[in-house]
């Protein structure tokens, strides 16, 4: 079992006078960035000056500057930017600028585990990774709670590398709940394994088929949106908030019989052979080379696939039924 560090094991020493330099000002990086700043630590904004983000960081009172300078004025660097960029942007600006006894801090581990960025060996690299979207984060943070966090490190160059990022996960309020150390690996082929399998990719792959059934069966598609996807809200935040048992315990006796026995038939051991194929595939490399390849192919295959999933049926019957409700 994983040991949760919190507030109270971590002091803020080692950064306390560094300066952090975000790279990038998206969902992540504002909130972030914010986080730090008000925990009393000196953060710089890195942005390219023809971008969007540039007048809104220095509005929100920000020192903002090109990603090179940013590099070189800062002590730790965080790569903050999407995972398709990142690569560019570190050959461009950081590699050149960065120096040596840095700490280089990225939010996911995709480009340092499957090498899409290498860093010198003269650096400190580690991993924050906050377990909730930008907005959550920086709105948990205001309200004096935070979310949880995984920390881990690929290279200690200066020794201090496992005390630098517990103390910037404790600047970005992630030990207020918990931080768990892990591994730039286990972080990644964990995330890609539960976005492809759960999150995202079976969720909706399931939603999307329950809701055909109904239809093809001659249910009003309404109805059919109402059962598979509008009251899926309730059950995950059940879920989230007491766990399966506790989801069990809220529902009527006749949705425990039916899901209980019905369940594991639908999701059956094939689907889980299914699912192990995926986790062999971001395990070897495969997922990620395929996903490299899209981003050089200016992501055709996304694209297609974003089209067809807007004009799903189920898309055009919940804009009807969402709009109802003023959502």
């Amino acid at each position: 079992m994983a040991r949760i560090i919190r507030d109270e094991d971590i002091t803020i020493e080692l950064i306390k006078n560094k300066t952090v330099a975000v790279i990038g000002y998206g969902s992540q990086g504002e909130a972030q960035a914010k986080n730090i700043r008000d925990s009393g630590i000196k953060t710089i904004i890195g942005l390219r000056r023809e971008g969007s983000s540039w007048k809104k960081a220095a509005e929100e009172g920000f020192e903002v500057y090109e990603i090179g300078e940013a590099v070189r004025r800062g002590n730790i660097i965080m790569m903050l930017l999407p995972d398709p960029v990142q690569p560019k942007v570190y050959e461009e600006h950081v590699a050149e600028n960065i120096s040596k006894g840095s700490t280089l801090v990225f939010a996911h581990a995709f480009n340092i585990h499957y090498r899409q960025i290498v860093p010198a060996p003269w650096l400190d690299v580690v991993l924050v990774a906050p377990k909730a979207p930008g907005p959550a984060l920086r709105d948990a943070y205001v309200h004096g709670t935070g979310v949880p966090g995984l920390i881990a490190v690929h290279q200690d160059y200066t020794g201090n590398a496992s005390k630098i990022v517990r103390e910037l996960a404790k600047a970005i309020g992630l030990s207020r709940i918990g931080l768990i150390e892990s591994s730039f690996k286990e972080e990644v082929e964990t995330d890609l394994f539960g976005e492809q399998a759960v999150l995202c990719g079976g969720v909706s792959s399931l939603i999307k088929s329950g809701f055909e059934v109904l239809v093809e069966a001659g249910y009003q598609p309404e109805v059919a949106y109402f059962e598979v996807l509008n009251e899926l809200k309730l059950i995950v935040d059940l879920i989230w908030a007491k766990g399966l048992s506790g989801m069990w315990q809220a529902v009527s006796d006749t949705a425990k019989y039916g899901g209980l026995t019905r369940g594991p038939y639908l999701i059956d051991e094939e689907v889980k052979k299914k699912m192990k194929k995926l986790l062999e595939d971001i395990q070897s490399g495969v997922f990620a080379r395929e996903w490299v390849l899209e981003n050089n192919s200016n992501q055709v295959v996304l694209k297609t696939l974003m089209e067809r999933e807007r004009n799903h049926l189920i898309e055009v019957i919940g804009s009807k039924i969402r709009s109802l409700v003023g959502k």
